[in-house]
């Protein structure tokens, strides 16, 4: 199954300033530990904690405006 891959990877673009910051809880840093340990990193990387944070905002229940579209 191939992905649609962007031109830039996640660490070369800015942040979107609609964006919404999350502060990662500590079970969301563990989750974040846990996935890079699974993968056979020694901490967590950039795209474990956009995925912890991803994860953490679905349960609050809040949206990512940065996914929103403006008109």
């Amino acid at each position: 199954m191939a992905t649609k891959k962007s031109a830039k990877e996640p660490w070369e673009k800015p942040a979107p300033k609609e964006s919404s910051h999350v502060k990662l809880t500590a079970k969301s840093k563990t989750s974040a530990k846990a996935a890079a340990k699974k993968a056979g990193r020694s901490y967590p990387s950039l795209v474990d904690n956009m995925n912890a944070a991803k994860k953490q905002r679905a349960a609050s229940g809040k949206k990512s405006t940065a996914a929103k579209k403006l008109p």
